[in-house]
């Protein structure tokens, strides 16, 4: 964004969003149209807000399009569609009939830049994408927005396997979901493997097996790695199992029972206990999948709830006639909002990068319903239809919803109320002036020196917010080996120097609680919790007072009491005289969770940086090494230590290494051992 003074608004080609996800930075890229505004220099600091709005209305064009404003620093406050730009932003140019949340709004804007489309559709498609890239402040964001997982066949595998995927999709496999959790997806995996008997093993097993696996001897797969079922055999297992992921499984237990039945006439009665216990299993899963609705084959389900200023939206996916599972979701919003509102916003960013079936079933009657199903039909290629039910068996799906959703909310309230209160009573413990929104908890994790990672959690209002967790590698060399308080000192000089680099100095600390109603999680922290005593506490006071923000950040240091003993800690703040609390204040607890979970993360980060050293190759860092030279090196050597110390004749004896690689690989492990 062009920031100088002579600018406050621009038309820009910006990336949109078409029927290909794939290519949706280019899938408009014609029908925008790029446009830029000169405004007086003298008045141009002056305006901002109404003044900046009306200013900028004058020259807007009345075709569809979306907008963004901006304030002084330059963070997205908002981003919204229109039909028509010059009309939509001229509501803008007045305080009065507004919210709140809009009067803020408008106020805080200091510049603007808008793109316009050939048809609202896409601008609606546009304004979802932006803002799931951008997360402006005033708009519904949809904060937990994970992809979900499938149950891939590969089926360019002669024998094909079913597993777990998340992700990119191949064209050349089968993929089926989605699924509302990765649970759901192994309960679904599990009974196929009951069922179909197919393997769930990794090509490479696959490839290496001599003879059957545990799996075949309990009856979950038929052990085509070894040739214990035919190939076509098995193809008529792969077959079965995707008739069944796409609803056919009554036809399947007809054939089962059939062929139960002709193998107990023909007295193969072994044979016939086979077919039984896959028919046995098969029965279980139908009698075990929730509510499967009958006239409703392939839909998903939306059924939002407000209340205390929160949204839940509940989210059920109906794939071949079964239900497939449900998530929570609990999109940030102003209060003024009404649940329609949230509903049509939170549709849009919800497919924004994933696939839609052809019927949406919602909760209630949102505005522009025909347009999003327009903008989703463009998207996805075919005609996606939303509807809110009013009776039968979609409205009974959709009322169950509802009071899934009811009671998710609850949930939350309940967790959050009790978060607020922990909040309020560290502020009371450790002398804040408000609830701390972030708190931010550092500790480092190595052994005698090696390996060592510094890690990062944050715990805000909604509780730890596992989406801002760092971890720090520590990179020095000059460290000596265990010097904690050194490492602490590297952690605190890359977290806040980057900070400080990308946001600014820290604000003036208010009460966000009663300024900031939509619940996102600050940039800065307003505590800090040590992972350690009063050493750890002086050595991240001394850096940050070197790089210039000495008091600014409240800190607390936490030692483990004596024989490591939980609720023995002892807290040091600086100026003040260490204390303790009470044994049994619900404050303790929670700093106490807190300290494990940085220790948990802590650990585990050390745990996969020790890992992947203990597997490092020194063959990997060779320059010109790839996967083949380093195979055929490991096969006519055995190990990477005799790779090191053989001699240049037997190199170049290697298929595949040439005279110069040979050379290089010679050099590379003599050049080392001099070196060393």
């Amino acid at each position: 964004m062009d920031t100088g003074k002579n600018k406050t608004t621009k038309m820009t080609e910006k990336n949109a969003v078409g029927a290909d996800p794939d290519a949706q930075d280019n899938a408009l890229s014609e029908t925008l149209r790029w446009r830029e505004f000169e405004v007086d220099d003298q008045n141009s600091e002056k305006n901002t807000g109404v003044k900046l709005i009306t200013d900028i209305v004058r020259r807007l064009p009345n075709s569809p399009g979306v907008y963004r404003m901006f304030n002084a620093t330059e963070d997205v406050l908002y981003v919204g569609k229109a039909r028509n730009l010059k009309k939509r932003v001229t509501s803008y140019t007045k305080m009065a009939g507004h919210t709140n949340r809009i009067a803020r709004m408008i106020h805080e804007t200091h510049t603007m830049e808008f793109v316009t489309t050939h048809t609202e559709t896409e601008a609606l498609l546009l304004e979802a994408n932006l803002i799931k890239r951008l997360r402006p402040r005033f708009n519904v964001l949809l904060r937990d927005d994970k992809s979900f997982p499938y149950i891939v066949i590969t089926d360019e595998h002669n024998s094909p396997g079913v597993f777990k995927h998340r992700g990119a999709r191949r064209k050349d496999r089968d993929y089926y979901g989605p699924f509302a959790s990765a649970g759901a997806v192994a309960r679904t995996i599990n009974a196929m493997q009951k069922v179909f008997l197919i393997r769930t093993c990794s090509n490479g097993v696959f490839e290496g097996r001599s003879r059957p696996c545990l799996l075949h001897q309990i009856k979950r797969c038929a052990a085509p790695c070894t040739g214990e079922i035919s190939t076509e055999g098995y193809k008529t297992l792969v077959v079965q199992s995707k008739r069944f992921l796409t609803g056919k499984s009554n036809s399947i237990k007809n054939k089962l029972a059939a062929q139960m039945e002709k193998a107990s006439k023909t007295l193969d009665f072994e044979t016939a206990a086979v077919y039984r216990d896959r028919l046995s299993a098969l029965s279980h899963i139908q009698s075990h999948q929730g509510i499967n609705p009958r006239t409703v084959k392939e839909a998903d389900l939306f059924a939002i709830e407000q209340k205390g200023g929160m949204n839940c939206v509940q989210v059920f996916f109906f794939r071949t006639g079964q239900n497939w599972g449900n998530h929570a979701y609990f999109p940030r919003a102003d209060k003024s909002l009404n649940s329609g509102s949230v509903l049509k916003s939170f549709l849009t960013q919800f497919y924004d990068n994933k696939p839609c079936p052809k019927l949406i079933l919602i909760s209630e009657k949102i505005d522009e319903i025909e347009l999003i199903s327009d903008a989703l039909t463009a998207r996805s290629g075919y005609k996606v239809t939303l509807v809110s039910p009013s009776r039968g068996e979609k409205r009974e799906l959709v009322d169950h919803a509802i009071i899934n959703a009811r009671e998710a909310l609850g949930r939350k309230l309940s967790e959050t109320s009790t978060q607020a209160k922990l909040l309020k009573g560290v502020a009371e413990a450790f002398g804040l002036e408000n609830p701390p929104q972030r708190i931010e908890v550092y500790d480092n994790s190595h052994i005698m020196g090696t390996n060592a990672v510094g890690a990062m959690i944050v715990a805000g209002r909604d509780g730890f917010a596992k989406n801002q967790y760092r971890k720090f590698n520590i990179k020095s060399k000059d460290l000596a080996p265990g010097d904690d308080y050194a490492m602490m000192r590297e952690v605190m000089t890359r977290r806040f120097s980057r900070l400080l680099k990308e946001h600014g100095d820290r604000p003036v600390p208010n009460d966000n609680s009663e300024t900031d109603d939509t619940g996102s999680i600050t940039t800065w922290p307003d505590l800090l919790l040590i992972d350690g005593g009063l050493g750890q506490l002086n050595s991240v006071k001394d850096t940050l007072a070197e790089l210039g923000l000495e008091g600014q950040i409240p800190l607390v240091g936490i030692a483990k009491g004596p024989e490591r003993d939980a609720g023995l800690e002892k807290f040091f703040m600086p100026g003040k005289q260490s204390f303790m609390l009470p044994e049994r204040d619900p404050v303790l607890y929670f700093v106490q969770r807190l300290r494990d979970e940085a220790h948990r993360f802590a650990i585990g980060s050390h745990r996969a940086r020790r890992k992947k050293e203990m597997v490092k190759n020194p063959l990997d860092e060779v320059s010109g090494i790839g996967p083949a030279r380093k195979r055929a090196l490991l096969h006519h050597f055995g190990t990477a230590k005799a790779v090191s110390r053989a001699a240049l004749t037997d190199l170049k004896a290697v298929e595949g290494i040439s005279a110069h690689m040979a050379q290089s690989i010679y050099d590379f492990f003599h050049e080392n051992n001099q070196q060393k």
